[in-house]
């Protein structure tokens, strides 16, 4: 089924989530979910334990869940119990917790954004903006970044439809265009800019142009796999690397003209606000 993840928030709280196109439903991960409701330390087990009391009650919520890969704190993706918003709202009903009704609000409400999101796909793009300004982001860096993943977007569909399989070839794809645009996988990227790298976005670190050249590469990459028909990983691995040698070689270009190094060892979660000025300026 097409699916789309996400994380959506409750409070602070992330709820890793799935989208269903085809059925046109949410689904959420149980254990965000027992983690919100109850505080506990342990939400795995607590499932655990309350999936065999309600097997015990002949519940069918047990049998009615499904599970779907959904991304852990490594990076890694692995499978978790997951169930839609009626479920959920069964399952609330056997867990005492004070935040329930806040928490059926927000299910409401997540249900009802997506409708119109869907009939209007601008509003999910300005949802993500009033995030990024809540973090303390430029507008003008919004709109990168925005824009950036409009891109990123485009090129994992051509990807999808040229045969390239999901999570670990467009993994190794994206550290080629990467390689050739700025001579550094992401992972070496997030280490240059003493990033976290199983929890930190690296684009979400990026300053303007390193955002702008991230980009070229990506959308390069697009327009030359489509001009070439690039078909299957080996046709795409080499349109990844002429795609990020564009922007690559652009890069180099204002480097020298501009004496100054595009890529910059500033992220948006150490560095002062003096820094942080300057990089939204």
């Amino acid at each position: 089924m097409p699916q789309k993840t996400a994380i959506r928030l409750f409070d602070t709280h992330k709820v890793r989530s799935v989208w269903d196109a085809e059925k046109q439903r949410w689904f959420f991960s149980i254990v965000d979910v027992i983690e919100i409701l109850t505080g506990s330390p342990n939400p795995r087990k607590y499932w655990s334990v309350l999936k065999t009391r309600l097997k015990k009650e002949g519940s069918q919520l047990t049998t009615d869940c499904s599970q779907l890969k959904l991304q852990a704190t490594d990076g890694k993706y692995y499978l978790n119990d997951v169930a839609d918003t009626e479920q959920l709202l069964r399952l609330i009903q056997s867990i005492p917790s004070p935040k329930a009704e806040p928490f059926k609000l927000w299910l409401a409400r997540v249900g009802y954004e997506r409708l119109k999101e869907i009939e209007n796909p601008e509003l999910a793009a300005q949802r993500m903006r009033e995030l990024y300004k809540a973090k303390g982001y430029s507008d003008e860096w919004i709109e990168k970044r925005v824009r950036g993943i409009a891109v990123r977007d485009e090129l994992t569909n051509e990807w999808k439809k040229r045969g390239v399989k999901e999570h670990l070839e467009y993994a190794i794809l994206t550290a080629e265009i990467s390689r050739a645009t700025f001579d550094m996988t992401p992972s070496e990227y997030k280490e240059f800019k003493a990033l976290d790298k199983q929890r930190d976005n690296l684009r979400d670190h990026m300053t303007d142009l390193e955002l702008i050249f991230t980009m070229l590469g990506e959308a390069s990459t697009t327009e030359i796999a489509r001009n070439k028909d690039a078909q299957g990983f080996d046709d795409n691995f080499a349109a990844a690397g002429e795609g990020g040698t564009v922007a690559g070689n652009a890069r180099v270009d204002l480097e020298k003209k501009s004496g100054r190094r595009v890529s910059s060892r500033d992220n948006f979660r150490e560095i002062p606000e003096a820094v942080k000025k300057r990089l939204k300026e």
